[in-house]
């Protein structure tokens, strides 16, 4: 039986899901990426709420980028992400690619995020 990609994707994102689980001391850094653009939120699985977003659909940052679905709008995403983290007193994060695999857009944005301070 041979698997669509979307199948595929679901079953990694499944399989990481099953491994990764944010907490209140290390929340997940979990990203979404579509065709046009890339999500990025920070989750506490434990109280089932964001407590940091960021994505390249921002005003402020849709304005700043040619595009949104490239690897320098993901490495906006994630310096964003990583401030806005740091904020609110998040050092440490459990990386989830939601997934995808890890490299392109994806690697971009978590490089960017541990750049910026973020540990994961």
């Amino acid at each position: 039986m041979k698997l669509t990609r979307r199948e595929s994707k679901q079953r990694r994102h499944r399989r990481v899901r099953g491994k990764v689980n944010g907490s209140q001391d290390r929340p997940r850094l979990a990203i979404f990426r579509s065709n046009e653009h890339i999500y990025a939120q920070v989750i506490d699985d434990t109280k089932q709420n964001t407590l940091v977003a960021a994505s390249s659909v921002e005003p402020d940052l849709k304005s700043a980028l040619a595009c949104g679905s490239n690897c320098e709008a993901s490495a906006q995403v994630g310096k964003l992400i990583a401030l806005r983290s740091l904020e609110k007193g998040i050092t440490k994060v459990v990386f989830d690619r939601g997934g995808n695999l890890y490299h392109g857009r994806i690697k971009a944005l978590a490089d960017a995020a541990r750049e910026a301070g973020l540990d994961f």
